[in-house]
């Protein structure tokens, strides 16, 4: 998953991370990062990644779930 491999869909010949076994009921919140490629690809098809969406979120992310406070530190 570190790779955003956990990203991918299903195909008729590939079973994704996103459904396997191994990540049952420990991946969750696909629908929302779907949600916003699908409107992302209206306005720009083909231009935004999903692992871009991530990117683009995840600091956001980490503050609506941390009381608001997040110390960045870059190394």
């Amino acid at each position: 998953g570190c790779d955003a491999s956990v990203l991918l869909n299903d195909t008729d010949s590939f079973t994704g991370e996103k459904t396997a076994s191994q990540n049952a009921n420990s991946l969750r919140g696909f629908d929302v990062i779907d949600n916003i490629k699908s409107q992302l690809e209206t306005s720009c098809p083909g231009v935004v990644s999903c692992a871009d969406i991530i990117a683009i979120v995840a600091p956001d992310s980490v503050v609506a779930v941390s009381n608001g406070h997040w110390d960045k530190h870059y190394y």
